[in-house]
């Protein structure tokens, strides 16, 4: 078992492709296993979609904030922010891990698959993510 911890850049609130940016901090994949992607925060999440057609992501986006829109009444939790109780309740739909198999030592994502940052804040700063290769 290997455990890598990589902080990413912050990112604009949205949906963002970042497969790449975890595999450039794991040196080499093992032939066959499982990748555990977990997240730290709990104002964005991760999820496995569509990556070669970037509307999806500007489709998700206005679709989260449709279902969850800001500035609702019934909100209690409002002292940072206006987005920032709606960010709880998007990550927890979407999640905070991942886990994908490892297959001749690569990510075994279907042709049009790619792992998504759903960053729910307008300000989320860096973002914490662990791996654990088993």
């Amino acid at each position: 078992m290997q455990q890598y911890e990589i902080t990413l850049p912050p990112f604009k609130r949205g949906f963002h492709i970042i497969t790449e940016k975890i595999l450039n901090h794991i040196p080499k994949l093992p032939k066959t296993g499982i990748a555990h992607v977990f997240i730290k925060h709990t104002s964005a999440g991760i999820t496995i979609n569509e990556a070669a057609d970037p509307t999806v992501l500007q489709d998700f986006d206005v679709s989260f904030d449709k279902l969850i829109p800001e500035n609702q009444p019934h909100y209690i939790h409002t002292l940072e922010g206006s987005d920032d109780m709606p960010a709880h309740i998007k990550s927890s739909l979407v999640g905070s891990s991942l886990s994908i198999p490892i297959t001749n030592h690569k990510l075994n994502l279907g042709t049009w698959q790619g792992i998504y940052l759903c960053e729910f804040r307008n300000s989320g700063g860096f973002r914490d993510i662990v791996v654990t290769i088993y």
